[in-house]
């Protein structure tokens, strides 16, 4: 075989090679996918958006602020107690979309969950607090040695748990994670069946309302505070619910603003929807309000670091690499509403 032919062989080769390369690497990222092509919103008429909400809190604000008005879509919503459960609804198709904090995509990543987290929000971290009753002799974190902690497993409460043990120099072997959802949870405490209670907003300002509790702990300086949007594969990859996701999206990130600009209105609206003490409200949107922020490199690194805590704490088998489950298609769009916490 002539050289020429032979080098041009090895060159043909070699870029053969590059390619399947590329395309083993996107395989092994389920964060790579490509985005379909969007669609006008005219297209979308007869397209049902499968949306889930936590008490209430996503319905809620977008009814407020007016922001489901003219939707060239239909959204259908769905309550869930936390998190974890809206990740595995997404994962088997039941959902197409929900906000969760910050822990509950970590679960989602490291169970190979079929979702992508697609637009970050600043929660502050101020109504995510370990409560005990206010007799109690616990006065700080180090003093839960030995005590028994009501939190839901995969939630922002147990992240914030798993930070403020180890900021103590504890570990969870060092205390008793009892894990219930908000709702036993609180039942529990109330009846005195745990020493604390690790919880998030709204569940935190209704407990310092109606009962004699404490918080020894808030997360904010310890884990992000962030929420997080999450899509499932299958939306995303659909040109119809990618597009209608993006519309969405923005509608969400104005209603966070008008929020922002309307807190007595927005608090007594999510009140009544809810059927949350209005004071209740009031102090827990006053507090973890979720702004729209860029979902960029130091956000995900945060979470990162969150994930690496679950696994050295041995609540998860192995830290997932977490920028695998981000998909930043939707940056763009957003960037004109992201709003900087005070």
């Amino acid at each position: 075989m002539p050289s020429n032919v032979v080098r041009r062989l090895v060159v043909v080769l070699a870029v053969l090679a590059l390619v399947v390369t590329g395309c083993v690497s996107r395989q092994e990222n389920p964060g790579a996918s490509k985005a379909p092509q969007t669609v006008p919103l005219t297209e979308l008429t007869g397209l049902t958006l499968q949306v889930g909400d936590q008490k209430g809190g996503t319905e809620s604000l977008l009814r407020a602020a007016g922001a489901l008005d003219d939707l060239p879509y239909q959204i259908a919503f769905s309550t869930f107690t936390s998190g974890p459960p809206q990740i595995e609804a997404a994962t088997a198709g039941k959902i197409d979309f929900a906000i969760t904090g910050n822990t509950p995509p970590i679960f989602g990543a490291a169970s190979g969950a079929k979702v992508k987290v697609v637009s970050a929000y600043n929660g502050g971290g101020v109504g995510d607090a370990i409560l005990v009753h206010a007799d109690s002799p616990i006065t700080s974190v180090s003093d839960l040695r030995g005590k028994s902690i009501l939190v839901g497993k995969g939630s922002s409460a147990h992240g914030n748990v798993l930070g403020q043990l180890a900021k103590a120099g504890l570990t969870p072997a060092d205390v008793k994670l009892v894990f219930l959802q908000p709702a036993d949870a609180l039942s529990a405490f109330r009846a005195g069946q745990a020493d604390a209670w690790a919880i998030w907003d709204p569940y935190t300002a209704q407990a310092e309302l109606q009962l004699p509790v404490r918080a020894i702990a808030h997360a904010k300086g310890v884990t992000n505070g962030y929420w997080f949007a999450v899509a499932s594969d299958a939306a995303l990859a659909d040109a119809k619910r990618n597009t209608a996701l993006a519309d969405l999206l923005v509608r969400f990130a104005k209603a966070c603003k008008w929020a922002q600009d309307h807190p007595q209105e927005w608090a007594q609206k999510y009140a009544a929807a809810v059927g949350l003490d209005p004071k209740a409200a009031e102090v827990s949107q006053g507090r973890s309000l979720r702004l729209p922020t860029a979902l960029n490199d130091d956000v995900v690194a945060s979470e990162q670091k969150i994930a690496d805590l679950f696994a050295s704490s041995h609540q998860i088998q192995a830290a997932p690499d977490f920028g695998k489950w981000v998909d930043r298609r939707y940056a763009d769009v957003l960037g004109p509403y992201l709003i900087s916490a005070n």
